[in-house]
């Protein structure tokens, strides 16, 4: 018997032989206060056959050590939240992919509904901190045994400025040799496009992950590094962990919390993983059976995570660097590469789940996320559609996580942070997503701007109002493609994307899309795009996947003396009582819609009221 103190006592499992989850470690086992759920904390051990095509397709697997089996192997860290009782469980689980490390809490409609959550750690390069979920691969290597080398790089751009600056997404590839010919430093002024000045080597030096840059680094400006790396983590590994562990979750007789049916939320980072996760064929186990029942891609637009390729990068944010056609879930030709597949029409994917997409206006206005691929064709000159197992909710006047309320601004100069928020309607999504599974209760039709309807337009043709402080949001650029890495051929690689964005009304409110009452009966303008302060350096350049909530001037007056084209709180509402009325009716309508439930009503009129009482007495500007 161990002698280590409770929690920490180690519960292994031998799995079946031709599972790939292999070993079990249970470390921590431990009560979630009064909720009737349980946490299990420790690390799945797994091996698979890289010969077998499903698992052939990850970058650098042939190049793998292996086992006496000819097995790779390889663990990644694991959490779940269960119902103590086996009667509590609805038999589904949510696979909450954790971002950058992080783990999902223990929602109320989580408990109350009975699901299961479970946490994988699927990213090599999340740093080593107390509560980080990570995965552990091996590095590919040459056939002799030797150590690869090659160029790693990586982007930033400062806000203020400074000397120094820590390379943190390139911190698991220490250099080589920091002084040698690979070692370069550029600098340019526009952060959606490759390339720039070369800065003079004598000017600066790497030691570690610290460079500094004799005169300081520019606020506003994009600087690349580049040097000489070695030992590429087998980083797609962490698509694998995530599929098997989905299939020992339903399917292994050592299933810590048997389920009958899994689905994944990814927000972001982890959106864009799961988008690549269907396209590269993950969602079909080693044994030929389906992994997810649904997915749920959220804030990822038309991006994917491209993690399946030597050096990658997971931990960045990625700027512009993230969209790779295919864009679409339907084949599409695409003139830049010759190439004709989709997401989900392509021959890897066997057992396609149901998918919801969830964008804000963030997603469509750039930023390498482009949503509008998503149903447009490549050259974003006509409309398509989804495919029948696919749902795709544009959230109007919303940025890519809400800003809390009272806002602020991000630095002196700019607009407010955007508070508006549509995490209620994402919670009743996610109910849906379980009922289309169990029941085949369609979810709500797809909501999302289009072409033909005049909603959807090139960036050029947006009528936003002129309005203090916002700039012209009809100067945006969308950057240029990523090499699909899939591909040798470059795929289009660099090629300028097409910026199609949502049209606004006269405020510059968003007229598509599932509108929350923000919105729907506004308070002021909500973007999903704002410009970088002049205090933050280069203000023609976005604040990546970020906007701006510019409140209404409560009189005519006060609108009037600041030269603002929008009417007034007086001028657009007879009162409080009136604004509520019309913010009721908005609910009510969503609720219909099922964008919401009846138990958002009240919470929902009481944030109206919050925010009409902040508007209303906010000093003149």
């Amino acid at each position: 018997m161990s002698l280590l103190p409770r929690p920490f006592l180690f519960l292994l499992i031998v799995c079946h032989v031709r599972a790939a989850v292999v070993r079990v470690e249970v470390l921590e086992r431990s009560d979630m206060g009064t909720t009737g759920y349980e946490q299990i904390v420790g690390r799945l051990h797994f091996e698979i056959d890289p010969a077998l095509p499903g698992n052939a397709i990850i970058a650098d697997v042939a190049l793998a050590p292996v086992n006496v089996a000819g097995k790779v192997s390889f663990s990644a860290d694991m959490r779940l939240l269960k119902p103590k009782s086996a009667a509590r469980s609805n038999g589904a689980a949510w696979v909450e992919i954790p971002n950058r490390g992080g783990k999902a809490g223990l929602s109320d409609w989580i408990v109350k509904q009975g699901f299961t959550v479970l946490n994988v750690g699927w990213e090599f390069d999340v740093p080593a901190q107390p509560g980080k979920m990570s995965i552990k691969v091996p590095s590919a290597q040459n056939k002799d045994g030797s150590a690869i080398r090659g160029v790693v790089s990586a982007t930033f751009t400062p806000d203020k400025p400074a000397d120094e600056q820590t390379i943190t997404d390139l911190t698991t590839y220490p250099p080589v040799n920091a002084e040698g010919p690979e070692s370069r430093l550029i600098v340019r002024s526009r952060m959606a496009y490759p390339g720039g000045a070369e800065i003079p080597r004598k000017a600066w030096s790497l030691k570690g992950d610290r460079l500094h840059l004799e005169g300081g680094f520019e606020p506003g400006k994009t600087y690349e590094i580049f040097y000489l790396a070695e030992a590429p983590p087998l980083a797609g590994l962490g698509y694998a962990a995530i599929r098997d562990a989905v299939a020992w979750l339903k399917h292994d007789a050592g299933s810590l919390a048997p389920v009958k049916h899994a689905y994944a939320f990814g927000s972001s980072q982890c959106g864009r993983f799961l988008r690549d996760f269907v396209y590269l064929g993950f969602n079909t186990d080693e044994q030929d059976r389906q992994t997810l029942d649904g997915v749920m891609s959220h804030v990822a637009g038309a991006g994917r995570l491209v993690l399946n390729q030597r050096w990658s990068t997971p931990r960045a944010v990625a700027g512009f660097y993230t969209a790779s056609y295919p864009f679409a879930d339907t084949a599409q030709a695409d003139p830049a590469s010759g190439h004709a597949e989709g997401i989900l029409e392509n021959s890897r994917v066997r057992h396609p789940p149901k998918i919801f997409y969830t964008n804000t206006a963030a997603e469509y206005w750039g930023a390498g996320r482009v949503a509008a691929l998503t149903h447009t064709t490549p050259d974003g000159g006509r409309d398509i559609s989804f495919p029948e197992n696919v749902r795709s909710y544009f959230f109007a006047g919303t940025q890519h996580g809400a800003a809390s309320f009272p806002p602020t601004a991000q630095a002196k100069g700019a607009p407010l942070a955007n508070p508006v928020n549509a995490s209620a309607a994402v919670t009743a999504l996610r109910l849906a997503m379980h009922h289309w599974v169990t029941e085949g209760i369609a979810p709500p039709p797809s909501v999302y701007p289009k072409l033909a309807d005049g909603t959807l337009i090139p960036v050029a043709e947006v009528h936003f109002p002129a309005i203090p402080g916002m700039g012209d949001p009809r100067l945006l650029k969308a950057g240029g493609r990523v090499r699909n890495p899939q591909w040798a051929d470059g795929a289009g690689e660099g090629q300028e994307l097409p910026l199609l964005v949502p049209q606004v009304d006269t405020d510059g409110n968003d007229i598509s899309g599932v509108r929350m009452p923000d919105v729907a009966v506004p308070l002021g303008t909500a973007t999903g795009w704002v410009f970088r302060p002049a205090s933050m350096g280069s203000p023609h350049e976005p604040v990546l996947l970020r906007g701006a909530w510019v409140p209404f001037a409560a009189t005519r007056e006060q609108r009037e003396a600041a030269h603002d084209p929008r009417p007034a709180l007086a001028e657009r509402y007879a009162s409080r009582e009136t604004y509520l009325s019309q913010v009721k009716d908005v609910l009510q309508k969503l609720i219909s819609q099922r964008f919401l439930s009846e138990q958002d009503l009240e919470p929902q009129l009481r944030q109206a009221g919050d925010r009409w009482d902040w508007v209303k007495h906010q000093p003149a500007q």
